[in-house]
């Protein structure tokens, strides 16, 4: 089976090109996903050069003048990117017979959305209030993620990695919040839609009544804050029609033309460049990137919600990812299932599993994880990630792909 692990520059830059790359072919995985356009993070780096480590928003390269110069928006480049570290990582890697992949986080960007606001999310009371991030209905968003696309591919990766080329969740949408106001898990949910100028028209375009979709997100959230108990309970269109009406069902379900639409853009443009996009869900990591239990609802159920359909992108993308962040190998199974039943056979289905905490507490559990994926259509196992894991974590990898 085809495998990976993922792996920041700070990584390698920390602790030597050779004897990162050295470590990592000892675990037996077949290739590394290198992060090549990164978000804004604070990480525990248990072996690193910093044990606590600051990610910045940016790109790992130097953004080509005939991508980004006539570009609203452009990535902000990370120190030491005039090092060209990823093409050097492109030379050690095939010296070893690795590939190599360009993880590639797209319209999460917190330094672009505070510089210029009127690209983010608009909630339904009309406020910019999730800055890092960007609107996929926007057209200079759209124009960046292509040329981001085509930037990342054009670093000699064997695939573009597509992370957050997707609408987001206002519960994830800034760093450091404060929220006192209990709200219930569809409240976060209509809090999160975006009724910018540009999702407003698609949604008119499709047949939905925009204007009514946003008064009713408007009055429901509203209510809540003004003291309405929060109704609890899994998000469902189902559910959402009873509770907020069939015209913001509508509305959401707009979203995935705005994503669909998207990424066979970026998809197109990365193999204009002679590489191939892997498509991330998220919707495993909204689901329990916290803690990893296994929470009601497939996570190719609700990709729905992120504005992700699976249907259309399996006709669209050769490859996608599946985060299947949970404790338990059956539920691992479940995920893998549904995503192949969504997808079609053809498609590469490549699953992401945390080799240790929150999830995953022995070596044993990876390996029934890794089992369980294989076993219920899976083409290929990566591991997240190499520098957020201590090395005996990492040890429990070989292991796991020889059983």
């Amino acid at each position: 089976m085809d495998s990976s692990l993922y792996v920041y520059v700070e990584d390698v830059r920390g602790e030597g090109l050779e004897e990162t790359l050295d470590r990592i072919t000892g675990y037996g995985v077949a290739g590394v996903t290198v992060a090549a356009a990164c978000r804004h993070a604070r990480d525990i780096t248990p072996h690193g050069r910093t044990r606590v480590t600051i990610r910045r928003d940016g790109v790992h390269f130097t953004p080509p003048d005939d991508l980004f110069g006539g570009l609203r928006l452009v990535p902000p480049i990370q120190d030491g990117a005039d090092e060209e570290p990823l093409a050097a990582l492109r030379l050690a890697t095939a010296r070893r017979g690795l590939a190599m992949h360009g993880w590639t986080v797209f319209l999460r960007n917190a330094t672009l959305g505070l510089a210029d606001p009127d690209v983010t999310v608009r909630n339904c009371f009309g406020d910019r209030g999730s800055p890092a991030d960007l609107c996929p209905a926007h057209p200079d968003v759209r124009r960046y993620a292509v040329a981001l696309g085509r930037a990342v591919a054009r670093q000699g990766v064997d695939s573009v990695v597509a992370e957050a080329l997707h609408f987001g969740t206002f519960d994830r949408g800034h760093h450091h919040e404060r929220g006192f106001v209990p709200l219930g898990p569809m409240d976060v949910f209509l809090l999160g839609l975006c009724f910018c100028d540009f999702c407003m028209r698609r949604a008119t375009e499709l047949g939905v009544n925009a204007e009514v979709a946003r008064e009713e997100c408007a009055r429901i959230v509203g209510g809540v804050f003004d003291g309405d108990p929060p109704v609890q309970g899994e998000v469902t269109r189902a559910a959402l029609t009873a509770y907020a009406g069939p015209e913001v069902v509508a509305y959401a379900r707009a979203r995935s033309e705005v994503v669909t639409s998207l990424v066979s853009d970026v998809s197109a443009a990365v193999t204009g460049e002679g590489s191939r996009l892997v498509f991330l869900d998220g919707t495993g990591a909204v689901k329990s990137y916290d803690d990893g239990p296994p929470a009601p609802g497939l996570a190719a159920h609700e990709a729905w919600q992120l504005g992700v359909d699976l249907v259309a992108l399996g006709d669209l993308v050769p490859s996608l990812g599946v985060l299947a962040y949970t404790r338990d190998p059956a539920r691992v199974a479940e995920e893998v299932a549904a995503y192949r039943r969504s997808t079609g056979k053809d498609r590469q289905l490549r699953v992401v599993l945390r080799p240790g905490p929150p999830d995953t507490d022995t070596a044993g559990g990876l390996a029934a994880k890794v089992r369980a994926a294989g076993a219920s259509g899976a083409d290929a196992v990566d591991f997240y990630a190499y520098g957020l894991m201590p090395y005996p974590v990492l040890d429990r990898i070989p292991a796991a792909l020889s059983g």
